[in-house]
Parts: structure tokens; C-alpha cells; sequence
């Protein structure tokens, strides 16, 4: 049987694929291996380091902004401009995600040559020179190094948002795939967890200890470092890249625990096979291909649906709506809302392979929207109705929530279920560069935004959200329990989207 026939059976025999899905979700229990484990965690050492740059800068805002005065007083004799100050510290900000932008669009540069595991080795090199810019600013006097070293710390992340996620994907199992893609989500919502705390003046956020809370970044770089090379390289990359059997065999092994690793082989030379028949794919093909066109434009729009959901305008806004509800502390009430995103990231990873990818995702893009109009209602009507503080409050930890339960982890790890081998590094460099220029966006324009619009800025956000919601359902295919070629091949024989019948068993699912 071909494998395009076996994708339209899976497709077209809704009980016959729930019973499959089930018994490869009872032999995933089984394929969750130390060496596995230790794998995934050491990559998501890399989504980490993302999360806790994005956090980092935040905390220690005024306490920069007095180092930036006073390193200009003593250059030139005058205190520094509040118009210089304002640009300096936005540059400060958004440079990280500039640096992100290029990184994202230079993955296919360092998978396709050095490997996965290598590639995430070589590239904490980045980490290291950061840290040392970052953490001797203060020493150097040197506002100039603390922003170079933002730009340098964002060019890793740009880079590791693309590495993790495809390494997880291409080492993990298929029946866990979807947990294991979450944890580049987690790593994430830790890594910004860690900065909130240690971001707290009495911790590492003053004038002695700032320069260590930002060079902290080295410390992950480090035991990364000490780690990877006990990792076994992607399989895929060895077989389908690089032609060598035997070495993919034996990291399938270790990574299995099983001698018995047939299957996962045969699958991936079915898939190196459909590969020979292709060309290279670059990233312009992607877009020219019509084989290509319909999963790029998902992974895009997937991207976008994490950034433009309003979730860092939420975090933006968030200690405003504290101080106002009467909040004594508001940054620990963030760090609260930093709990609840990190809580429900482990929810989610719990429930992506029962429940799947597009029906969590289109959970948490109707909930955000939910939650945006309470939160909209709540903060116009603030000043008026005192009891509407707990109200706002309420709605940013549900806003949170129903996130991490889709928009948040889901559209990283779906860009290596919706292509193949070939063109996945272009994909992930083209999904990643949609991301992080949706983030700058977002970080550039929401004050302005907020500015004019006032409490209503987050019906913008409703509006993108029901809209996310729609393509959702009517474009984005479910790829729980389908191998990377079965997915493949559902575009291949324009299969866009599961059956009616397919989605009242993905409703029956959801039900359990």
C-alpha cells in the first residue's frame, strides 16, 4: 500500500484511525526513554534561554535607565535627554527581537550543514559572547555593549526557536510527538518565569545585581554545552541527509531502547525516497511550489495567531491592571500570572496527543477571544465599578490560560508535522522570521495602539483572534497520530482537511 493510500485511509476510516491512534498512544507510554528524556530536556535548555531573555529586561527597567544616565553624565557632562533615554531603552528592547528576526531566517544555514544536535552546540557561542557583553556593561560603563549583547542573545534565540522544535520533532515518537513539541513551549514559560523571579529587587533586580541577572544567561549555555554531546543526533538527519543507515540505526536504538526499530526506519525511508523525487527545496520554492504554498501559508498564519492573539500586550498591561485593582505589589501578582502560564503549558502537554493539535488550538483561540471582551468590558468600566477589578484580573490569568492550552505551544511544533524532510529547515526559517517580525510588531506599535484606543485596544485583539479562529477551522489539518509522509501526502492528494466523519471523532475525542 502506498503511503498516499494509507493517508487517505487514515482519513477515511474515522473509527479505524481512532482505534490506531490509541494503540500508538499505549505503545508511546512505553517508547519514553532515559536517553529520550535527556534529550528533549537538553534541547529545551535552548527554548529556555528564549524565554528568559524575552523577561529579562523588564524588571530592572529604571535601574537600567539610571545606569544609561549616568554612563551619558559621565561622557558628557550632562544628564541625558528624556527623548534619548526613551530611544535607548526602546532599542534596548526591540533589539532583541531584531536579532531573533535573523536568527530565525539562518537555520537552514546550520541543520542542513552541522546536523540538529551540532547546530545547538556550536551556537551557544552566541550565549557565552552575550553574556560576557551584557554582564560587563556596567563595569565597562557601556550602554553600547548591553545592547549589542541583546542583539547577539537574540540572534541565539532566533536560531534555537527553529533547532528545538525541529529536533524534538524529528527524534519523538509519533504517538508523542505533540507532548514532546509542548516542552519547547515550557521551556519557554519557564525560562520567562525565572526572570520574573529573579527579576525581583530583592533577588537580582537592583542597582548591585542587574548586571548578573542579565549575564545569569551563560549558566544554561553552559550545562547545555556539557550535555549535548551525550545526545544522539536526529535519525532523520542521518538517514535522510546524510545517507547513513548504521548511524541512524543506532541513535534510533538508543533514543527507542529497543533493538526492535524497524518501523521507525522503513517510515523514514519511505520519506527519503519521496525526497529523491523532489528537488531542493529553498525557501522561494516554498512559496512557488503549489506543492508547498498551502502548509507554508498555515505555518504562517499559525505563527502569526500566537503573536497578534495580544498575549505580550496582555503581559504589557498586566501590571497596570494590578496597581488599579489594588494591588500592593503588582510584580508578584505577575509573577502569579507567569504560574498560570507555566501551569497550563503542563496541561496542555498532558492532553495535545487525547485531544489534538487543531481542536486545542481552536479551544484556546475562542477562549482568549472570550476572555478579551471581559477584560475590555472590565477595564472601561474600572473607575466606576470597583468590584470590575477582580473582574480584569480574572480575565488576564484566563487569558493566559486558554494560551498556553493552543495558541502557545501548538503553531512550533506543527511546522515539522505539516512538511518532510526536505523542506523543513526552509519552512522553520520562514514560520520563525514570521514569529519573531509579528513580535517586534507587537512590541513597537502596541503602546502607541494603547494610546489611542485606551482600554479598548484588546477588540483589535478579539477581531485577530475570531479570525484565527476561522482560518483554523476551515484550513488547518489535525496531525495527531499521522506520520510526517501521511501528512505530506494529505496535501499531495489535496486532502486539506479531515472528513465530517473525522471531526465528529475528533469531537468524540475531545468529549473523553
Amino acid at each position: 500500500m502506498s503511503t498516499a493510500d494509507k493517508s487517505k485511509r487514515s482519513v477515511s476510516h474515522p473509527g479505524e484511525t481512532t482505534t490506531l491512534v490509541k494503540e500508538m498512544s499505549d505503545n508511546g507510554r512505553q517508547e519514553v526513554t532515559w536517553h529520550l528524556l535527556m534529550a528533549v530536556g537538553t534541547a529545551v535548555i535552548g527554548s529556555l534561554q528564549f524565554g528568559y531573555n524575552t523577561g529579562v529586561i523588564n524588571a530592572p527597567q529604571k535601574i537600567i535607565e539610571s545606569f544609561y544616565n549616568e554612563t551619558w553624565f559621565d561622557r558628557y557632562a550632562e544628564y541625558i535627554p528624556i527623548s534619548s533615554l526613551t530611544a535607548l531603552w526602546s532599542l534596548s528592547v526591540a533589539i532583541f527581537s531584531v536579532g531573533g528576526i535573523f536568527g530565525s531566517f539562518s537555520v537552514g544555514l546550520f541543520v542542513n550543514r552541522f546536523g540538529r544536535r551540532n547546530s545547538m552546540l556550536f551556537v551557544n557561542v552566541l550565549s557565552f559572547i552575550a553574556a560576557a557583553l551584557m554582564g560587563f556593561s556596567k563595569l565597562a560603563k557601556s550602554w553600547e555593549m548591553l545592547i549589542i549583547g541583546r542583539f547577539i542573545v537574540g540572534l541565539y534565540s532566533g536560531l534555537s526557536t527553529g533547532f528545538v522544535p525541529m529536533y524534538v520533532g524529528e527524534i519523538a515518537p509519533t504517538s508523542l510527538r505533540g507532548a514532546l513539541g509542548t516542552l519547547h513551549q515550557l521551556g519557554i514559560v519557564i525560562g520567562i518565569l525565572m526572570a520574573q523571579v529573579f527579576g525581583i529587587k530583592e533577588i537580582m533586580g537592583n542597582s548591585t545585581m542587574w548586571p548578573f541577572l542579565l549575564g545569569f544567561t551563560f549558566i544554561p549555555a553552559v550545562i547545555q554545552c556539557a550535555l549535548l554531546p551525550f545526545c544522539a543526533e536526529s535519525p532523520r538527519y542521518l538517514l535522510i541527509n546524510q545517507n547513513e543507515e548504521a548511524k541512524a540505526k543506532t541513535a534510533l536504538k538508543k533514543l527507542r531502547g529497543t533493538e526492535d526499530v524497524g518501523a521507525d526506519m522503513q517510515e523514514m525511508r519511505e520519506e527519503s525516497r519521496q525526497m529523491m523525487r523532489e528537488k531542493k527545496v529553498t525557501i522561494l520554492e516554498l512559496f512557488r511550489s503549489s506543492l508547498y504554498r498551502q502548509p507554508i501559508f498555515i505555518a504562517i498564519m499559525l505563527q502569526l495567531s500566537q503573536q497578534f492573539s495580544g498575549i505580550n500586550a496582555v503581559f504589557y498591561y498586566s501590571t497596570a491592571i494590578f496597581e488599579k485593582a489594588g494591588v500592593s505589589e503588582p510584580v508578584y501578582a505577575t509573577i502569579g500570572a507567569g504560574v498560570v502560564n507555566t501551569a497550563f503549558t503542563v496541561v496542555s502537554l498532558f492532553i495535545v496527543e487525547r485531544v489534538g493539535r487543531r481542536s486545542l488550538h481552536l479551544i484556546g483561540l475562542m477562549g482568549m477571544a472570550v476572555s478579551s471582551v471581559l477584560m475590555t468590558i472590565a477595564m472601561a468600566l474600572l473607575d466606576q465599578v470597583t468590584w470590575m477589578s477582580y473582574v480584569s484580573i480574572a480575565a488576564i490569568f484566563s487569558f493566559v490560560a486558554f494560551f498556553e492550552i493552543g495558541p502557545g505551544p501548538i503553531p512550533w511544533f506543527i511546522v515539522a508535522e505539516l512538511f518532510s524532510q526536505g523542506p523543513r529547515p526552509s519552512a522553520f526559517a520562514v514560520a520563525g522570521f514570521s514569529n519573531w517580525f509579528a513580535n517586534f510588531l507587537v512590541g513597537m506599535c502596541f503602546q502607541y495602539v494603547e494610546y489611542l484606543t485606551g482600554p479598548y485596544v484588546f477588540i483589535i485583539f478579539t477581531v485577530l483572534l475570531l479570525m484565527f479562529f476561522v482560518f483554523t477551522y476551515f484550513k488547518v489539518p489535525e496531525t495527531k497520530g499521522r506520520t510526517f509522509d501521511e501528512i505530506s501526502a494529505s496535501f499531495r492528494s489535496g486532502e486539506e482537511k479531515y472528513t465530517r466523519d473525522d471531526l465528529n471523532t475528533l469531537g468524540a475525542d475531545s468529549a473523553l
